[in-house]
């Protein structure tokens, strides 16, 4: 029918006019912000789950800095560590030469001795990083990162499929691996400088530092506290088997930091990836295809 009212070519002219215009200004909000999803009203359901995602990077981000200071903190005690080690073999040596010597020389290798033990105490003490410290502390402040025997490290940020999240840790047994500890009550506890041992090199609990002259087989020493003046060859034989066992269990500490260091170092390179890998899924889900909208 003909109208002077209504003119239905135009009304259609009009919608496909807007039609157009809309998707213009579509086409134009995604050239500018690079996102075909730029919000809810764009698409509720992808909005939602990239934004949630976002969220998850950025806490992952977190887990990253906290890699990279547990890493630190590990490289600190396992640096101070080998150097106590170097330190202790040298204690070994001189023990060495103290069999067979005269009392005036054992007195010269034991200020020697002395003063290795004392820079034994400053490389445990040295060893701190961002105020950490597992080869000198002292567990009854708990002050290794506010536990008794051990500390640890965020490794993981972990979304649940009914959404609830939780953290993930590596732990470091700070017990096995503490040279001193100012909370030392007995053997057991000690730091393994200053665990008493008998000429086995085994952790005596019961133990009593022997005064210099009245050794006997019984009795025991600590790394940290040995002393050659007033003993005679077979006595300082015995010592040896005291700074053996300390040696071993030093070994076997720097190998459980050299561990842990290593399983940081995987932790972070994941964590890297899986952030890329998210980053890849988000752009999936909301980025514009620039060569679409073009």
């Amino acid at each position: 029918m003909a109208s002077i009212m209504t003119n239905a070519s135009a009304l259609t002219a009009l919608q496909s006019l807007n039609s157009t215009n809309k998707n213009l200004e579509t086409t134009q909000s995604r050239i500018s912000t690079g996102y075909r999803v730029a919000e809810a009203s764009d698409n509720a359901a992808y909005w939602s789950i990239a934004t949630t995602m976002r969220s998850d990077n950025k806490a992952l981000s977190t887990v990253q800095d906290t890699l990279g200071l547990g890493a630190s903190k590990v490289d600190t005690a396992y640096t101070g560590m080998n150097k106590a080690i170097e330190t202790v073999n040298e204690i070994k040596n001189k023990l060495v030469s103290a069999a067979g010597s005269t009392e005036a020389d054992k007195a010269k290798i034991q200020t020697e001795i002395a003063a290795l033990q004392s820079q034994l105490q400053a490389y445990a003490t040295s060893a701190t990083f961002s105020g950490s410290n597992y080869l000198s502390v002292d567990t009854a402040t708990h002050a290794v990162a506010g536990t008794h025997d051990g500390a640890s490290v965020v490794s993981s940020f972990n979304r649940a499929a009914d959404g609830s999240v939780s953290l993930s840790k590596i732990a470091i047994d700070v017990e096995s691996i503490k040279l001193y500890d100012a909370a030392t009550t007995d053997a057991d506890d000690a730091g393994i400088l200053e665990a008493i041992r008998d000429s086995t090199g085994a952790r005596d609990a019961a133990a009593t530092v022997a005064v210099a002259g009245t050794y006997l087989a019984t009795d025991g020493f600590a790394v940290s506290t040995l002393t050659v003046v007033g003993f005679n060859d077979e006595q300082i034989g015995q010592m040896l088997g005291v700074v053996e066992g300390a040696l071993n269990e030093m070994t076997d500490a720097a190998t459980t930091l050299g561990a842990a260091k290593q399983r940081i170092d995987l932790q972070k390179e994941f964590t890297q990836s899986l952030m890329d890998s998210i980053d890849r899924g988000v752009g999936q889900l909301v980025d514009a295809d620039m060569n679409k909208e073009s």
